[in-house]
Formats: structure tokens, C-alpha cells, sequence
């Protein structure tokens, strides 16, 4: 057998990396993120152990940059969904909506994300943290801020204090009243974005992750 290409070997990397995002957020979301052990993530994606500690210098990183990678796809899909639009406000409607989906839906997820950012290291520079500021600063521009460097700052702060108001254990602030003090803010109209339909008591509206992970299937030769 003929040694596998240096673009094959990437793909399997690439690939793996991804399989440990996900199964780091199905776990959390399932045990909590202190009964979450590194072990149980290298298990739940089909990789060896040794593997997680090559990728991600400990959980706290991993589970933080697979978050990041759950809010960018979220972010992303409802920016594309149809009908597509360049219309500044529009899209800023559907991205203070997805955030907010996601802190009812996943507050678990969400709460655990929160108290990682608040820890002295921070933010976690990882590819997936800077494909969503990105991706955060090119609805700032949209929205036609005529001060990015300023604007998309100060919508990270305030999107961020919203998902810690919604995801606040016994007395969360309800999305729907959230909603309305952002759109208030950024004088957005009530029917623009993805309105929600409901208030999901308990964040009951749990939702198939492996489409925001492109783990593929293995390739030939591939073993586990």
C-alpha cells in the first residue's frame, strides 16, 4: 500500500479534530462539564486518547472552542438560510436571534461556555473563536457601522450579556424579553430575524449537533 498523501493525512486530521468537538459537546450537554473527563471524549469520538492532548492543551480549551464552533455553524446557517439577503438589518435580526436561540436551547452548554470566559485566560484563540468574530464583525459592517473597530466590540459585549442573563440559574430572563430589549437597541423591526414561537421552558428544544461537525466517513484504510 502506497503511503497516504500529505492532503489525505490533513483530511484525517482534520476530520478527527472534528469528531472531538462534537463528542465534547454531546457529553457536556449529557453529564454536565465536571463529570465530562477527557477520557470519555476520546472515547465518544472513536479516538485514542493520547490524540485529544495533541489537538487541545486540556478540556477547559476543547470544550470552549467546540462551543465556538457550535455558535459560528448556528451563526452561519441562519445568516444563509432562505431567503438570502445582503440587507444590513436583516441579518442582524437573524444573529441576535440565533444567539439568543441558542441560549434557550443549549443552556447548559451555554451556562458552562459563560463561566469558561470569565476564568483569568479568557477567550480561547482557536480557529473556531476567530472564524466567528468574523463572521460577528462582517454583520457589524452590514449592519453599516460606520466604526467596526468600535461596533463589533460592543455588539459582542451586549450579545454576551445577553446569554448570561437567559442562562442565569433561578432567574433566567426570558428570550422573549431579551429579544425585544436588543431589537430595541439596534432599532430593529419585531417581525425581522427568526421570531420564536415559543418560550421552551427549560431549554427543552435539544437538537442534532453532528450537523455543525464534518467528522465524513472514514476514509479507506482508515482505522479507529
Amino acid at each position: 500500500m502506497s503511503p497516504r498523501s500529505a492532503s489525505v493525512n490533513e483530511e484525517l486530521r482534520r476530520r478527527s479534530r472534528e469528531r472531538l468537538l462534537q463528542a465534547a459537546l454531546e457529553l457536556v450537554r449529557e453529564r454536565g462539564y465536571e463529570a465530562t473527563t477527557l477520557g470519555a471524549i476520546a472515547d465518544r469520538a472513536g479516538s485514542a486518547r493520547g490524540l485529544v492532548s495533541y489537538y487541545f492543551p486540556g478540556k477547559r480549551q476543547l470544550v470552549q472552542s467546540a462551543v465556538h464552533r457550535l455558535m459560528h455553524r448556528t451563526l452561519e446557517e441562519a445568516l444563509e438560510r432562505e431567503p438570502r439577503t445582503d440587507d444590513g438589518r436583516e441579518r442582524m435580526a437573524r444573529a441576535i436571534d440565533a444567539i439568543l436561540g441558542l441560549a434557550r436551547d443549549e443552556p447548559v452548554l451555554m451556562r458552562q461556555h459563560m463561566a469558561s470566559l470569565l476564568q483569568a485566560e479568557g477567550f480561547v484563540q482557536c480557529p473556531e473563536q476567530q472564524r466567528l468574530a468574523e463572521l460577528l464583525r462582517s454583520v457589524v459592517a452590514g449592519y453599516g457601522s460606520p466604526d467596526i473597530e468600535r461596533d463589533y466590540p460592543m455588539m459582542r459585549s451586549v450579545l454576551m450579556g445577553a446569554v448570561y442573563a437567559m442562562v442565569l440559574p433561578n432567574v433566567p430572563m426570558s428570550i422573549t424579553a431579551m429579544r425585544a430589549e436588543l431589537f430595541g437597541r439596534y432599532g430593529l423591526a419585531r417581525g425581522a430575524g427568526n421570531p420564536p414561537d415559543a418560550e421552551a421552558p427549560g431549554g427543552g428544544c435539544e437538537q442534532d449537533l453532528s450537523r455543525f461537525f464534518a467528522t465524513g466517513a472514514r476514509p479507506e484504510g482508515q482505522s479507529k
